[in-house]
């Protein structure tokens, strides 16, 4: 097999989050002064931690979010994933034909442990992963782009980058895998394909994705 490791984001990937959590985040930033549509939090924010939401409101406006907004945001979130937050269609077969092939998986997500646990549970694939195969940017110093979520996880499983495939569908999720020289398999479902073009594959169907991996 050419892999050892098949690492998965999280949010968009094994759950259908990112329209919900898009939503709220730019309907949260335009209440507290920063006017952002939908499309501008996919463009900016997607497969992104939290600090760069700070960030880059700084950097554009030399303004700063509220005290209390990320706690604000992620209990919106949280309440509106128990209302309507879905598994990405198909995800569930991908990881029971990894367990049944023996092909070790995880999970490195840019969102914190705690999202990561509702959203699992609340789509049935926590039991799937448990508490050593989940990572979260809030192990590493700094999000993606930047390898270091990746690079955790892999070191973790005991697993070289080299012998790592990256499941992700956001163009700084890409990023960090290429930083952390694994290849990266990115989903097409949310994304357009040409923010992605540096992945190693593109799908847009989980049905895909097994053959992409291991042929």
């Amino acid at each position: 097999m050419p892999y050892d490791l098949v690492i998965f984001d999280n949010d968009g990937v094994l759950v259908d989050s990112e329209r919900i959590s898009n939503r709220i985040l730019a309907e949260c930033l335009t209440e507290a002064g920063y006017p952002t549509t939908f499309d501008d939090s996919v463009r900016d924010f997607m497969g992104a931690a939290m600090h760069r939401v700070h960030d880059v409101v700084l950097e554009r406006t030399g303004g700063s979010l509220p005290e209390g907004f990320d706690q604000g945001y992620h209990a919106r979130v949280f309440a509106e994933f128990e209302r309507e937050l879905e598994p990405v269609e198909g995800v569930g077969v991908v990881l029971e034909k990894l367990a049944a092939d023996g092909v070790p998986y995880c999970l490195a997500s840019s969102g914190g442990h705690e999202r990561i646990r509702v959203a699992l549970r609340k789509t049935g694939l926590y039991a799937g992963f448990g508490e050593r195969r989940i990572f979260s940017a809030q192990d590493v110093g700094r999000g993606k782009p930047a390898p270091d979520l990746f690079l955790h996880a892999a070191r973790t499983m005991g697993v070289p980058p080299e012998r790592c495939a990256v499941v992700e569908d956001s163009a700084l999720g890409v990023a960090a895998a290429r930083a952390a020289g694994m290849d990266v398999y990115g989903y097409t479902a949310m994304t357009p394909a040409a923010k992605l073009a540096d992945a190693t594959a593109l799908f847009g169907s989980m049905a895909e994705l097994p053959d992409l991996l291991f042929g």
